[in-house]
């Protein structure tokens, strides 16, 4: 067995097989392989008159249609057996004849392809959407598959690309394609390349891919001004007329969104039996967040608490509310807020950014202990939620003036 060490002698010739006339008088052309003296062949699928073959060249004599033809199915052929000896050598470390042969015939070599283990690695995940993982990354996971089922013919002319072609070039052709082609906004294209970054950790880890095409690559999402509800903002929304009892349920959600923290994915699937009386005495929702499993325990307070007990009985199968559609919702918000002359776009998921910056980081609640409520596991995560208002930062400047009055006072005096 040779190593990548190893010094390897490598032939190809090419000859057509006597003996084995065909009844037009033909020969079939034959490839012979010959690594470290080991000698194996394959025939070509291509018959040659014996008068157009030099065996000296190896190739069709002469100008003719039919001469051209042979030669290019040699050059093409020999193209072929070039690059999967290298392809064999760089995964591998070694070649023997007997494996190039089979390679180029198709034949015991595994060749595994990028679409195709994307498509395996989708058609598992929707077996979890609904148990341990949510449709939503399911959605964006079968986007970016078939946004690289648009690029890869686009740009290298194939149905599909072998891992082992991979690299970074192909990574940034793909960014540059989301951006232009596909006119992805830069936070838009950072999650779809997390998402193919984590197919291609798949073929790592199973020793498909044996480089990492993205070592080398930068990209990072823009920060983003999270909307959020003032508290006199929250207050105007309860204050606002409702067209109808759909639009009113709907703002309780939301505000019990703005209370609780939770995602609308979480309030739709939340179970009476996840009300609990906790250590404490205090009613809690004791819970796993849809959307990543983690743990996330709330107190409830005197505001989610009466909206329960509004809805109360008036849904089905053990849920605590009957929850409309996420699009029919934001459209009844999106009005809603347009009514109270709100300058954000009022959607659902502001309910969460409003609940992390004015109820929670407002009022004086660690950021640590935000992070614990919201369900997070990263703390950065939480960071992208709550922001420090300026009325936060001037309560939080008059506690330090107080603190610091008699040593300011000292130092005033003598100043």
């Amino acid at each position: 067995m040779k190593t990548s060490m190893s010094r390897s002698t490598f032939k190809i010739l090419f000859y057509v097989k006597k003996g084995s006339e065909r009844a037009n008088g033909y020969l079939p052309l034959m490839c012979r392989l010959t690594v470290d003296g080991e000698i194996k062949q394959f025939s070509c699928k291509l018959d040659v008159p014996p008068k157009l073959w030099d065996v000296k060249t190896a190739r069709a004599t002469g100008k003719s249609a039919e001469a051209q033809k042979i030669n290019a199915a040699v050059d093409r052929i020999r193209v072929d057996v070039n690059r999967r000896y290298q392809e064999l050598m760089q995964s591998d470390g070694y070649v023997t004849a007997a494996r190039l042969r089979d390679a180029c015939l198709g034949l015991g070599v595994k060749r595994e392809t990028l679409l195709k283990l994307f498509e395996q690695h989708n058609e598992e995940f929707i077996k979890k959407v609904g148990h341990s993982r949510v449709q939503g990354t399911y959605n964006r996971y079968r986007t970016i598959y078939r946004h690289l089922c648009e690029f890869v013919p686009k740009v290298y002319h194939r149905d599909d690309i072998p891992l082992k072609e991979l690299n970074l070039t192909f990574i940034n052709n793909f960014e540059y394609f989301l951006r232009t082609e596909k006119k992805c906004r830069t936070n838009t294209v950072w999650g779809y390349m997390i998402g193919l970054k984590h197919i291609i950790s798949i073929a790592r880890n199973s020793g498909a891919l044996p480089f990492n095409p993205f070592a080398g690559y930068i990209n990072s999402p823009e920060s983003v001004d999270r909307g959020y509800l003032t508290e006199r903002e929250i207050q105007t929304l309860m204050e606002a007329p409702v067209k109808s009892g759909t639009c009113e349920l709907v703002r309780d959600l939301f505000i019990f969104s703005v209370f609780t923290g939770l995602a609308y994915a979480d309030v739709k699937a939340l179970t009476t039996d996840r009300l609990q009386t906790f250590f404490d005495g205090n009613l809690w929702i004791i819970t796993r967040r849809r959307k990543t499993n983690t743990e996330s325990n709330i107190r409830l307070l005197d505001v989610p608490r009466r909206i329960i007990e509004k809805y109360k009985g008036l849904s089905k199968d053990g849920h605590v509310f009957p929850v409309p559609s996420n699009s029919r919702c934001n459209t009844i918000l999106k009005e809603l807020g347009r009514q109270c002359g709100f300058k954000i776009r009022l959607t659902y998921h502001v309910a969460r950014h409003t609940n992390a910056t004015t109820v929670l980081l407002s009022h004086g609640v660690p950021i640590e202990t935000v992070s614990r409520l919201l369900g997070h596991t990263d703390l950065k995560t939480t960071q992208i939620y709550a922001r420090i208002t300026n009325q936060k930062i001037s309560s939080d400047m008059e506690i330090l003036s107080h603190k610091l009055e008699k040593m300011e006072k000292e130092i005033c005096d003598a100043i």
